[in-house]
């Protein structure tokens, strides 16, 4: 009953400006989508839920520091808007969903017992983050998997919150980097884009 998110949000995306101006300005154009084995929500459109600041930020660390074995695809970074319908959501700050992603895991993990396959894992960097989430992208996939083989409505979305960064003060409940983010499956969910404007002061 309340598995579709009603009303609409804004997203953002780091990108390149040529890239931003490109989808905003060409009709039909659209982003391709990510299909890393590491993708932390599966693969799909990624978009930063309400936080302009940290998708600009992101696209000045993809510029700096392009992922290894990946052509630097950001000279200019930039951020383009979106408009969000999410539809039917695998949204992972409800616990019904919650309860969807583990029986994803447990499945997962009995199809790799049964096949003497090595389960993917999350890697954690020097700072303790998990910025690599094999595992957890494999688990979201495995959910998109098992509703196509029980005939299931497939999910227009995936929504989750990362806590990321350092804290913002000692023994403090929050990071620097702190997030929604969202992986749009289902390209219709993105209902426009647009170019931010930036606001006086």
């Amino acid at each position: 009953m309340y598995s579709r998110r009603s009303g609409l949000i804004l997203g953002f995306h780091g990108c390149d400006k040529a890239v931003r101006d490109k989808i905003v300005c060409k009709k039909g154009e659209i982003l391709k989508p990510s299909e890393n084995d590491w993708d932390w929500l599966g693969h799909g459109i990624y978009f930063w839920e309400n936080n302009h600041e940290r998708v600009l930020q992101f696209a000045h660390e993809l510029k700096d520091n392009p992922p290894k074995g990946k052509e630097n695809l950001i000279s200019e970074p930039a951020v383009l808007g979106v408009i969000i319908d999410l539809g039917y959501c695998l949204d992972l700050l409800d616990s019904k969903f919650l309860d969807v992603v583990k029986v994803g895991y447990e499945f997962l993990c009995n199809t790799h017992k049964n096949f003497e396959t090595v389960l993917p894992v999350n890697i954690i960097n020097k700072k303790g983050e998990l910025l690599r989430r094999n595992l957890d992208c494999a688990v979201i996939q495995t959910v998109h998997q098992m509703n196509l083989n029980l005939k299931k409505p497939e999910y227009d979305s995936v929504r989750g919150v990362f806590f990321e960064g350092e804290d913002l003060y000692e023994n403090a409940g929050f990071k620097e980097k702190n997030h929604i983010q969202i992986a749009i499956r289902n390209q219709n969910c993105i209902k426009g884009f647009f170019i931010p404007r930036e606001f006086d002061e």
